[in-house]
């Protein structure tokens, strides 16, 4: 499933650089466990005997995933040693470099335990001792409880791609409210990561740049920051987002202190997959600090937990214990996942840079066949060409008797937007019972953000109003998952007219992801006899057919059929 949008305004579209939660509840916190769990199978099965290996060492049969859309790279090390390293699509070696967004966490985490191992850090050092200048209530916040997200700090000191000075870092986030007293909850922050950053560049005789490259990166010769100064080495994928234009190239000037820390990393894929053998096995960080890292500090259920930089799983589930970061979903276009198994010293790394199948995708799609042994699924191929008269004959748009409507236009292939709540909910049902708890949970959450009711609240709309006028009131526009996150979208009455937006929060109502000057969600169509279906390679959209008779439209879905008529 993607999102189409036509030419958004980005203002300074806040998208959160990682996903990480412990269970499928709202916003962008949904995606990253389960695909953690089929990451692990992937590499148990791609370093069987039972696999006839590449002249890459990977499975030929995942060319046929890069034909279906998945552009990225993947790198398998054992104990070690390289087992696969293959790049795909668009990024056609494996030693293209990618933004690895918030798994640059797990350097920071890192670059902290070096200065522990230095005596210059012990982790329950308060933060507000370290950094005289911070104001504040996160002030009491301990070093781990900023690697563990336990710290109370929600959201970003910045905008992704906007410029921010170290003080006035530092000022924001120490203006930030707490969302609870340090050690009392856990929400994901990518300023906690920012602070720790700053604590590097403060303890530390270089800055926090030069701590990473010199202490952290010393080896990885791709390794660098996607934007400016030591820049990562290599040929850089090109990025692509929702709307089919190209991410951030890695040519923003700064200052850098709205990622540093917690998103600005790139690497290539092989580079990652070794350093993160490196990291566990004592070649960064000592003996001790790599154990620290890996041990799990805060329980987030279903036996995942948090630990420095890394999610930690048991298991109990999967059948051994490993850990993982991610990081994706930001302006520069790529996805990025990591998975460390400490039985026979196991890593997977793997990117994507947009297409039609993200890592992810791939990842939930292949894993569950090679866990019990059978081949690598083919994606599901796509219907027959359209004939263009038959596109020519449906094209137009179709409304429901409820008042939405759904736009069918063949401009490049066959596709179908949803107009309205009532036509999105047809078109992008949930999958299940949990799936719609939470659809309505984000749905609130949103609906009390634009109505002002949270301080985040207050500051968007202040933001709206700066830039399209007064905001005279928000007509809820439905509920999507894209990127492995909840989108709600809102039609805004704003001084310019009307304006199409759409909201990824996290659990504290934050804002993790915006765009404005949205076009309605849709879906790409392909034949089915003599119906139509999502284009899905990998199987993840929505379950509906959409087919077409004497002017009316009919999405068939779980919960039956609705029809629309064409106007």
């Amino acid at each position: 499933m993607r999102v189409t949008v036509s030419q958004p305004t980005r203002r300074g579209t806040r998208r959160s650089h990682g996903v990480r939660a412990p269970a499928p509840t709202v916003a962008s916190m949904t995606r990253l466990l389960p695909v953690l769990a089929t990451a692990a199978v992937l590499l148990a099965a791609c370093t069987s005997d039972a696999e006839t290996p590449a002249s890459s060492g990977c499975d030929p049969a995942l060319a046929a995933w890069a034909d279906a859309g998945f552009s990225g790279a993947i790198a398998i090390t054992a104990g070690g040693e390289t087992v696969c390293e293959e790049g795909y699509g668009d990024a056609n070696t494996a030693l293209t470099v990618f933004a690895i967004g918030s798994v640059t966490k797990a350097f920071t985490a890192a670059a902290i335990y070096d200065l522990v191992d230095s005596g210059a850090l012990v982790t329950s050092d308060r933060v507000g001792d370290l950094l005289p200048e911070l104001r504040g209530p996160v002030r009491d916040a301990t070093l781990m409880q900023l690697m563990t997200h336990t710290s109370g700090l929600n959201g970003s000191a910045g905008a992704d791609h906007q410029p921010l000075w170290r003080a006035d870092a530092i000022a924001a986030i120490g203006a930030m409210p707490l969302a609870f007293a340090p050690g009392t909850d856990h929400v994901y922050s990518n300023a906690a990561y920012t602070l720790l950053a700053l604590v590097v560049e403060e303890v530390s005789d270089s800055t926090y740049r030069e701590h990473a490259m010199t202490r952290i990166l010393d080896g990885f010769a791709s390794a660098g920051f996607w934007d400016g100064a030591p820049a990562a080495v290599g040929p850089r994928a090109v990025g692509h987002l929702d709307d089919g234009s190209t991410g951030e190239a890695g040519d923003f000037a700064g200052p850098h202190w709205a990622l540093d820390g917690n998103g600005g990393l790139a690497m290539s894929m092989p580079d990652l997959a070794a350093w993160t053998h490196a990291l566990f096995t004592g070649g960064v960080v000592s003996v001790e600090s790599a154990a620290a890292i890996a041990d799990p500090v805060v329980d987030l259920g279903d036996g995942a937990a948090e630990t420095p930089g890394w999610v930690a799983r048991d298991a109990s589930a999967y059948g051994e214990p490993f850990l993982a970061a991610a990081g994706g979903g930001g302006d520069v276009g790529h996805d990025t996942m990591v998975v460390w198994i400490p039985s026979e010293e196991r890593v997977v790394a793997v990117a994507s840079n947009g297409g039609d199948v993200s890592a992810e995708e791939l990842m939930a799609a292949v894993g569950p066949a090679l866990a019990a042994g059978d081949p690598i699924p083919a994606p599901d191929a796509p219907g027959g060409t359209v004939d263009p008269d038959v596109a020519a004959a449906i094209v137009g748009d179709y409304r429901l008797d409820t008042g939405g409507a759904y736009r069918v236009s063949d401009d490049d292939g066959l596709r179908i937007a949803a107009l309205g709540a009532d036509a999105v909910e047809v078109l992008f049902p949930p999958r299940d019972a949990a799936a719609a708890d939470a659809v309505r949970t984000h749905e609130r959450a949103v609906a009390d953000l634009l109505a002002g009711e949270t301080p985040a609240g207050r500051e968007e709309l202040a933001a709206l109003e700066d830039e399209f006028g007064p905001v005279g009131g928000a007509e809820p526009a439905g509920t999507i998952v894209a990127d492995g996150e909840l989108r709600t979208y809102a039609t805004l009455a704003t001084g310019d007219g009307p304006l199409l937006v759409w909201y990824a929060l996290d659990d504290e109502g934050a804002v993790s992801a915006v765009e404005a000057g949205a076009q309605p969600p849709a879906l790409d169509l392909v034949t089915d006899g003599d119906a139509f279906r999502p284009a899905d390679p990998a199987g993840t959209g929505p379950d509906v057919t959409v087919s077409f008779a004497a002017g009316v439209l009919t999405v068939t879905g779980p919960d039956g059929a609705v029809t629309a008529q064409r106007d």
